[in-house]
């Protein structure tokens, strides 16, 4: 598949190419979705398809400005910049089905013991950064709630799709979070770029399956 061809070669640019070719490998994969997503968008809203295409757009921006994350201004902007396009898909995934909040409870409750925990580990490297983290951090725990309530209102494959791609993607950002704030980890760049790639794949593909109805209904 072209998408995971253009990942492997940008995993290997990052691992053994200077950093300026990753600007022209990394923003391969999200105008790749980018294409595939404005091909397969014809079932969505409009307003579903503007929430899909800022989402994606504003994480190529953040693909951009993280490649040179060792500057804190890039850093601080890039953060800016995933965070509105955790917002975006957050939006994408609101629905107004009834949901079981007796169900939701104990999943938030894991969701917010596992930030506490990660927040609190780089702590000590945050400094300025604090503020924005927590910001960051709350609105990923923000689109892993939505991904989990989908079940029931679309299809099971879309469902599964994007609750690994938001959960991937959770592993990523708590990998990078950790390198960037804290200290190295083995094989961090490898993880870090194979699960966020990953992750953005198995969102976009998780959406345009939505249009495959909804085959099993669930409590």
């Amino acid at each position: 598949m072209l998408y995971f061809f253009l990942l492997t070669l940008d995993i290997v640019v990052k691992l053994t190419c200077p950093i300026a070719f990753r600007y022209t490998t990394k923003p391969l994969l999200i105008l790749a979705l980018l294409l595939f997503y404005f091909q397969e968008r014809e079932f969505q809203s409009k307003k579903d398809q503007l929430w899909v295409f800022l989402a994606l757009g504003t994480f190529l921006i953040g693909d951009f400005l993280i490649i040179s994350h060792i500057n804190p201004i890039f850093l601080w902007a890039s953060l800016v910049a995933f965070t509105l396009g955790k917002i975006f898909f957050s939006i994408k995934f609101m629905h107004k089905e009834d949901f079981n909040v007796l169900r939701l409870i104990p999943f938030s409750i894991m969701l917010f013991t596992y930030i506490f925990l990660l927040v609190g580990t780089v702590y000590d490297g945050l400094g300025s950064f604090f503020t924005g983290a927590i910001i960051s951090f709350f609105f990923t725990l923000v689109v892993f709630q939505f991904a989990f309530l989908r079940k029931s209102v679309f299809s099971l494959k879309s469902y599964y799709f994007v609750f690994i791609g938001v959960l991937l993607y959770l592993i990523s950002e708590s990998i990078m979070a950790i390198k960037t704030f804290k200290q190295d980890l083995p094989f961090q760049e490898f993880f870090i770029m194979l699960t966020y790639g990953s992750a953005l794949y198995f969102i976009v593909m998780g959406i345009v399956f939505e249009k495959e109805g909804v085959e099993v209904r669930a409590d």
